[in-house]
């Protein structure tokens, strides 16, 4: 960030004037994160609860992938095509918050889904299930009923 900040103040103060110490300000000012701009805005921890911590895809991954099976952090890994450390970062998140459960084998760590954690997210998205349902078959009923030939009498 503070690379960013010399960059802009160099190109504005010593550079000659022209095109070019205008294109490399504007370059500068891409590389901002936006939380140097709203930076009163604050995002949930990934370990605070369960859906946070399956917002991220891989997480969500790697849940399908131990469902039916328990399984190790380099089982893991390799059927994600993951790196290693990556997968024990994701599952150290998903044990805090319980999703995970791990046992000891010797040298290795085993990992299964925790059913009873998953069902408050199963219960929750099983509310919009039935609502988009619902929506479907209202969509499947006019669009059946505009396709039904009309009686016209001539």
């Amino acid at each position: 960030m503070r690379d960013c900040w010399r960059l802009v103040g160099r190109t504005a103060r010593g550079a000659e004037a022209g095109p070019e110490p205008r294109r490399a300000l504007k370059k500068a000012h891409l590389h901002i994160p936006i939380w140097e701009y709203n930076s009163t805005m604050s995002r949930a921890a990934t370990n605070s609860d369960a859906f946070n911590a399956v917002a991220e895809p891989q997480r969500r991954a790697i849940l399908r992938f131990l469902a039916p099976h328990e399984r190790s952090v380099g089982d893991v890994a390799a059927a994600l095509r993951l790196a290693q450390p990556s997968v024990s970062k994701h599952l150290r998140v998903l044990r805090e918050v319980d999703l995970v459960r791990a046992r000891r084998d010797g040298r290795r760590m085993l990992y299964r889904t925790n059913a009873g954690a998953i069902r408050p997210l199963h219960e929750w998205a099983g509310f919009f299930e039935h609502y988009w349902r619902k929506q479907l078959r209202r969509i499947k009923q006019r669009a059946e009923s505009a396709n039904k030939p009309r009686n016209t009498t001539t």
